[in-house]
């Protein structure tokens, strides 16, 4: 039986103190990378999430300053109640514009925003002659208003709709059901602005 040859183990070979320290080196590099990184990541995080809290902040704000309308009807719809979207802005006074064919001259209001039937009821019949169930007619509104302290102004124009009831041996009465926004910021003169959009509407 022939004796079995004993193995050689392989000589253990130790780092020299140069390559312990070179190993070192890149393990250290290699954290202050993935360190810097993290650090990178998070800024950028940071950096993202303060840019869509101003984002958001100049919204609001936008949304704070912009000037828009309601009308309430009120009377069975013989009267609009307007009021501010934004309850902090106060109005001063109006000065409403109707198409010079329906109204020839601007009402004004002051310390009571409303919009009335009997402003134009008889010069839009007329202007209509044969008016339909439901329209719109084109408002411009200059408004003053207290925001913040500060006096400020808005130009728009509204489209205000309404409709038609017959009544058994009296004239058909209108009923005004509310206002939409037409245009914001109304550029040069307002009355020639609503009577254009009138013409518009009329073709």
């Amino acid at each position: 039986m022939a004796e079995e040859t004993p193995r050689k183990r392989l000589p253990i070979r130790w780092m020299t103190l140069g390559e312990i320290v070179a190993v070192t080196a890149v393990v250290i590099a290699g954290l202050g990378y993935w360190d810097a990184h993290r650090e990178r990541d998070r800024e950028a995080t940071d950096k993202a999430a303060a840019a869509r809290e101003r984002a958001a902040e100049e919204r609001a704000a936008a949304k704070k300053q912009t000037f828009i309308l309601t009308g309430t009807p009120e009377d069975t719809g013989s009267r609009l109640r307007l009021a501010p979207v934004n309850p902090e802005q106060v109005i001063q006074t109006q000065t409403l514009l109707f198409p010079t064919s329906v109204r020839g001259v601007d009402v004004q209001t002051t310390g009571n925003p409303r919009l009335e039937r009997r402003w134009f009821q008889s010069g839009l019949k007329k202007a209509r002659g044969s008016m339909a169930d439901s329209g719109r007619v084109p408002v411009g509104i200059l408004t003053t208003y207290i925001e913040a302290g500060e006096t400020r102004s808005d130009r728009s124009i509204y489209q205000l709709g309404y409709s038609l009831h017959e009544r058994t041996l009296r004239p058909d009465e209108l009923e005004l059901e509310g206002l939409s926004l037409a245009m914001r910021a109304a550029p040069g003169d307002l009355q020639l602005a609503v009577d254009a959009l009138w013409e518009r509407g009329a073709k």
